[in-house]
């Protein structure tokens, strides 16, 4: 077999797996949280609980030990909640090479100390190469600002760069 037909073959393959895709704590809280009153929170969850019903199965989610971490905080009852609907999901590992790359994002991407676990989050997609990263976070995850800076930051990496975006931006895959 030629090269060139490798190569076909593996792209094939590719195409035939189904996208993967990692949720980071907020889709997981938002799916399982009670009905908001703000009108926009609702939404978001609405969407939140139709891309997990429709989307979901279309595609191979994970978490990371950092979604359990996070989900397991708080009220004890609405972290049961959370819980129990994680307790499916594939967890990716976390290695050394993952916590120096959080430590870079962390400092790059100026992400505030109190939230240095989106740092952690970016990195494991990053690293797992991950098709998707999911998320309602827009200030430290899903922002314009993040989606450039990591952008050039792998690039100078040469890292793959995951789709940052909310359910609302991946309904159909």
């Amino acid at each position: 077999m030629t090269q060139a037909n490798k190569t076909f073959q593996q792209k094939m393959l590719e195409i035939a797996m189904k996208p993967t895709v990692y949720m980071e704590s907020t889709i997981i809280s938002y799916l399982t949280a009670r009905p908001s009153r703000d009108l926009i929170v609702a939404a978001h969850q609405q969407i939140t609980v139709e891309w997990w019903e429709d989307v979901r199965p279309k595609v191979d989610a994970f978490i990371s030990p950092f979604v359990n971490q996070e989900i397991s905080r708080g009220d004890e009852k609405a972290a049961q909640k959370r819980i129990e609907a994680a307790k499916n999901l594939p967890v990716l590992e976390i290695n050394d090479e993952i916590q120096k790359l959080a430590e870079k994002y962390f400092v790059m991407l100026e992400i505030p100390e109190k939230s240095r676990l989106d740092a952690a989050h970016l990195a494991v997609a990053v690293w797992h190469e991950i098709d998707y990263l999911l998320s309602w976070n827009c200030r430290h995850i899903v922002s314009g600002r993040v989606k450039k800076l990591l952008e050039e930051i792998n690039a100078t990496l040469n890292l793959k760069t995951p789709v940052l975006c909310t359910p609302e931006e991946l309904m159909e895959v």
